[in-house]
């Protein structure tokens, strides 16, 4: 297979590198990787109570330390979410915490140092101390 050179289109010579200043950028929006930590946080909550809303998330991007030719975001991430009760409530938040870290590392390409997380309200699960009738 022959290379062909991007400027004059002659065969055979490999094309010289680009250097990383005139390689351009990508800009992830701030809403994009929100949707991703969403999303991530869904799967690490698996099934949800039936009257829960969906998990969401707010994120703020920022420069990670000084501009260098390849530059570094930092994602600071806060999630909200409603959970099923009685649970472990602060074994479910480190478990969103952890998958929305990676998640959103992996996907995005992003450094994540923060991810808070606020649970919204809990949801008594169904037949679970729920007294029928009156009660005095």
């Amino acid at each position: 297979m022959t290379s062909v050179n991007e400027g004059t289109g002659e065969p055979g010579r490999p094309l010289a590198p680009v250097p990383p200043g005139e390689r351009g950028a990508t800009r992830i929006a701030d809403r994009v990787v929100a949707k991703v930590a969403a999303q991530a946080a869904r799967e690490a909550l698996g099934v949800l109570p039936t009257r829960a809303a969906a998990p969401h998330a707010n994120v703020v991007v920022r420069h990670a330390g000084t501009p260098t030719p390849e530059e570094r975001y930092a994602a600071s991430i806060r999630v909200h979410l409603e959970l099923d009760y009685p649970t472990d409530i602060g074994a479910r938040c480190r478990a969103v915490r952890r998958r929305v870290a990676e998640r959103v590392g992996a996907l995005v390409g992003m450094d994540v140092p923060e991810v808070a997380v606020q649970v919204e309200r809990l949801h008594l699960a169904p037949g679970h101390g729920v007294a029928k009738g009156r009660t005095r």
